[in-house]
Formats: structure tokens, sequence, C-alpha cells
């Protein structure tokens, strides 16, 4: 666990008490703060309660004894209107924190030498976050990973100089770290999204630059207009661009071509093939094309900054030798094109996370033709239309859930489909068909491009569902052993 030792002496509020906010209570209470912990929730109090964190009422409080409020990013901050914890905070004049930020404190008054890599995008953050967490700990490194997956920040091991944190920031956590300085800042693309919480898809797109602002290097996708202007307002110095577009390559210090991976040298003018995803079945797609060069030129932009004389430890984390053979052992993430299962010639991916039509694009591009595709749930705006162009690659779709009526419509006459309901009689239903397809590797694909709260809790149970269902099919053979 990490210390809030900033805080020691000051009472402090934390409202909300999911897994970061007792996290925070937590740290804070070890660092020497005295904390007055509250949310919303009968849930959330009870959870403080059982860990011994006092709880009080701050709707309450005499917020003139408060020293800070860390929020969870949950709470909204701005829209669609500030959270009442929020506005009694600021009218105060209570500066309103994270968890992020308690850490960018302590690393900057412990050890501000510590590598820390902070990554956020749109989409693929959270698989550029475990990648390039991987390929570090294949080098030897000592690294921790969390943030916005996997453990919250606070629990992981302190900063310290040969110790790597590898952190993704969704935009809630950005905007609730004021002082955020990271070694690298990692930004992969910008796409409309949260625009409730933010207002507009250019607040959005100003509150991800925030990452790069105080980065010593920035690795950034040239790949849409939001992250072109940013990379274009970076500065020569310490910007660090990559494409998965031919056309941009020329402005690129790491860009593609198919499945190879080529980085220029410093100067921009030589470049070498340092890797090839040919194969590598956990970063299938061209979306993963552009996480991985994104993870390649975090770690040449570390190596780089590891390479300042200022520096008082000297890492080597640039090992282009070692890098393929990395990326091959990289296990990828569940429910995020995963590959789960063999039938013979038929293959199984659990793409459970693709909860809208702009992440079950990224698996539909990934197969020419043959697709036997899972989907439904609780539709987002705009359901399925998008996907059009990408009808002629499926051999047969499968409805299941709330949006079973509407998909069925926007389907009619382009795809053949049936309405199953649920996810068991869907998996039979593609797994029978898929077996009689006659195509060199047809795919029983679930990517439902819509959230499960219609049938399930999050993406994680509908995924584990998916699996459970999957491994009981004959002649299977999941992966990592039979069942």
């Amino acid at each position: 666990m990490i210390r809030a030792s900033t805080f020691k002496g000051k009472r402090v509020a934390v409202f909300g008490l999911g897994g970061s906010g007792l996290a925070s209570a937590r740290a804070l209470l070890e660092g020497g703060a005295d904390v007055a912990a509250w949310d919303d929730s009968e849930a959330g109090r009870g959870a403080a309660e059982k860990a011994g964190i006092r709880l009080v009422d701050l709707s309450m409080a005499d917020w003139s004894e408060l020293s800070a409020l860390v929020l969870a990013p949950g709470v909204p901050l701005t829209h669609p209107e500030p959270h009442w914890v929020v506005a009694k905070a600021s009218g105060a004049g209570v500066e309103i924190i994270g968890d992020i930020e308690i850490f960018a404190r302590e690393r900057a008054k412990a050890c501000p030498d510590a590598p820390f890599i902070a990554i956020t995008g749109t989409n693929g953050k959270s698989t550029t976050t475990a990648l390039i967490a991987h390929l570090l700990r294949e080098l030897g490194c000592d690294v921790e990973m969390g943030g916005n997956i996997g453990r919250a920040i606070l629990t992981l091991e302190p900063p310290a100089r040969n110790r790597f944190h590898v952190i993704e920031m969704s935009s809630f956590q950005i905007d609730l770290t004021a002082t955020l300085k990271p070694t690298v800042g990692v930004i992969l693309n910008v796409t409309p999204d949260h625009i409730d919480r933010h207002g507009t898809v250019e607040n959005y797109a100003a509150i991800k630059e925030r990452l790069a602002a105080g980065a010593e290097a920035v690795a950034v996708g040239l790949d849409d207009e939001f992250t072109r202007a940013m990379a274009g307002r970076v500065g020569a110095g310490r910007v660090y661009p990559f494409t998965i577009d031919g056309a941009a390559a020329g402005a690129a210090r790491a860009y593609a071509i198919g499945q190879k991976l080529y980085l220029r040298d410093r100067d921009g003018a030589v470049a070498a093939e340092v890797a090839s995803l040919e194969g590598v079945r956990s970063l299938r797609g061209r979306h993963n094309v552009q996480n991985a060069l994104a993870a390649l030129m975090a770690l040449r932009a570390l190596q780089d900054r590891l390479d300042v004389p200022s520096r008082t430890s000297r890492l080597l984390v640039w090992k282009p030798e070692a890098l393929q053979s990395a990326l091959v052992s990289f296990p990828g993430l569940a429910h995020r094109m995963e590959e789960i299962g063999r039938a013979g010639r038929v293959l199984v991916i659990n793409d459970s996370k693709a909860t809208n039509a702009d992440s079950t694009e990224k698996a539909l591009a990934s197969w020419e033709r043959d697709i036997y595709w899972i989907l439904g749930g609780k539709s987002k705006e705009g359901g399925i239309t998008p996907l059009e162009s990408y009808f002629p690659r499926v051999a047969k779709a499968y409805l299941i859930g709330a949006a079973t009526e509407e998909f069925a419509a926007t389907l009619g006459g382009k795809v053949a489909f049936e309405r199953c309901g649920t996810l068991d009689a869907a998996v039979a239903a593609a797994a029978r068909d898929a077996a009689q397809s006659r195509g060199a590797e047809p795919v029983v694909l679930l990517s439902p491009a819509c959230a499960s709260y219609d049938q399930y809790k999050n993406f994680e149970i509908r995924g584990d569902h998916f699996r459970k269902l999957v491994s009981a099919l004959p002649d299977i053979e999941m992966r990592g052993g039979k069942r």
C-alpha cells in the first residue's frame, strides 16, 4: 500500500466508497490523516464500516475543517451537474482530487524519478496498459499496474527508482489529477464518449490532453483529428507519434505496414522493422496494431527519459531483440477479443467487453467472412446501424436480450439471423451452424454491441457465462487446456 504521507495531520473527506475510495481512505489513515468518509449508498457505507473507516455525513459536516475532498471517479464533477458533495466542497474552497493525485504527490515527495507511465484513450487503453506492463516484466523489470484497470493505485507498492508504475487513466481520473507528471504519457485516440459527463467532445478531448501537459515525453496516435492536433501542440522534443495509417507514416516515429511494426531512429531518417504481430493471437485486428505501436513508443520514449544524465539510476527497457518474443507471449485481456477455444476448424472468441457498435466494429473487421455473430443486450444510441458495411462478413447473427427486435429490424434482408433470447440458446445455435460451415476458419463471435445489464450485472459476468457455455460444447479445446 502507498501511504498518503502528504496529508499527515490534515482532515480529508473521502466520498464514494467503492474499491478506490476505500483504498484512498486506508492510505490517508496510514499516512496520518483524519478521514471523514461517506457514500450515498448503504452498501458503500457498510463496506467502510466493515473496514473500520469512520463515517461522517458530509451533508452535515463543517467544510471549513476539511483540507481536501477525495472523490471517486464515478461521481459527477461538472456534468450533467455537479454532485451535491462537489457543490459543498467548491462552495467552501476545498480542493477536489482523486486517488491518482494522491499517488502523484507521494511520488513527487518521495521519488520524483520513479518511472511512471500513464495511458489514456477512448479505445484500447486497457489492452495497451496490460501490454506495456507485460513487455516490461518480460524485460525483467519490477512492474506495478493499476488505476482504471485491475487494482486501485493506492493499493500498489510505492514509487521507487527501479519500480515501474503502469497506470491506465480514464477521463474522469485525469479530471481529478491536477499535478499529473508521468515520465511518459500515452494518448491512443479520441472519439466521442462520455459526453454526459463532459458536456462536449471538445471538453472530453481537452481533459484527455491534460495527460500530455505535464509528461516528460508523450506517445500519441495520429489516427484521429483530436490526437493529431494534440501531437502538434506537444513539441518536437517530447512527442513520439505513431500511426496505423500508411499515408501518415512519414510524420510518425512508429508505424505499421500490415502486421509489421517499424520504428524510426531519433533523427527520423532510418526506419527498421522491430516486430511483427503475424500469428499473435492475443493481438488480432487493426486496433491492436495501434495498441502495439503505442506500447513500443512508450518503451522507446521511456528509455530516452531514463538515459537523461540527471537520472540517478540507469535502467534498460529498450531491447529490440527481445520484443518479438515478448509480444508473442502476451496473454491478452479477458473479454476483449479473447480466443477462448476451438472445435476443429471453428474458432471461438469472447469479446463481451464490446458494449457499443464502435467496439464491435473492431471485432467484425478482424475476419473477412464466416462470422457467426452473437449480439444483443441493452442497446446504445444508434444501435448497430453503423456496422452495416461489415454485414457481408457475417454468415449468421444470433440475437439475445432487450435489443432483439431493434436489431432484427436492422439486419432484416441483409443478414440471416435467429432470435435466441438467451446466451445459452445463442451459443448452441452458433456452434451448430459454424460446425456445418465450409469456411476455412468459421468464427463464433460474442461481440454484443450492447450493455449487459438487461440480463447480466456487467460484461465480465456475461463473458464468464459465455466461457462456461462454450466449455460444455462437444469436441471443444479450451485455450489453456481442455475444459
